[in-house]
């Protein structure tokens, strides 16, 4: 099997609370799996919600909507634009990021959208997530992002999730020297795993020209089509 996964796009959102030029220990998981991608032919995006003017709502341009500005229509379109989508975000009180939280209902607001195949817009497209912290959630958090991604039609391989988190408490954060984060061989080896998987399926699905356009069209359930489903109550 080929390594060359040139043509592949991966965009990865870091829902980190911080602003640039501040440290994220996000960023330095993120890097980890980006940096594999890189070596096989994906061009790699990096983005930092944080740094982003993201309107609060659900709608894929909030200023039709009342806010004054709003960032996300050109971040849609190259989340568009790409093949795999990686949120990464840190814990916070056991559960995802705010930041997390606005990228995942702004993702949600295209999902009514179609593609050219009648099926809703995100379908063809692999997720998965990474997540950093200093307590306990890394299991949550991953089921609420991942169970979000294909609930709008993203594919999620298997083992599409990572993380890393130190000693419960305060105490050194990732990229903070002696955390042993980037030595961490479990950490590093679901990392590695998960953005395999992610480049394999999102491969698979652009070589079969995404997911198979039956029973699963939007388009066509609205224009009367059951694609072989009968009404209990009808039988």
């Amino acid at each position: 099997m080929s390594h060359d996964f040139t043509g592949l796009r991966a965009m990865f959102i870091n829902c980190t609370l911080k602003r640039s030029p501040d440290l994220s220990h996000t960023d330095g998981l993120v890097e980890a799996s980006a940096a594999v991608m890189r070596k096989h032919g994906v061009e790699v995006e990096v983005l930092r919600a944080a740094d982003q003017d993201i309107a609060t709502g659900v709608y894929l341009d909030m200023t039709e909507h009342g806010a004054a500005s709003d960032d996300w229509p050109a971040i849609y379109e190259r989340v568009m634009a790409s093949d795999i989508l990686v949120l990464a975000g840190p814990i916070w009180l056991g559960d995802n990021s705010s930041v997390t939280k606005r990228v995942i209902e702004r993702l949600y607001g295209g999902s009514s959208e179609l593609n050219a195949e009648g099926q809703y817009a995100y379908y063809g497209r692999v997720g998965g997530c990474l997540i950093t912290g200093n307590e306990d959630g890394i299991k949550h958090c991953a089921m609420n992002i991942l169970y979000s991604l294909q609930h709008i039609g993203y594919t999620i391989p298997p083992q599409a999730d990572a993380g890393w988190i130190g000693e419960a408490g305060p105490g050194p954060s990732y990229l903070d020297p002696g955390s042993g984060g980037p030595e961490n061989d479990f950490t590093n080896r679901n990392t590695t795993f998960m953005t395999w998987n992610l480049m394999h399926t999102a491969a698979l699905l652009k070589k079969a020209g995404g997911i198979p356009a039956y029973g699963n069209q939007r388009s066509e359930w609205d224009a009367g089509s059951r694609f072989d489903y009968e009404n209990p109550e009808y039988r």
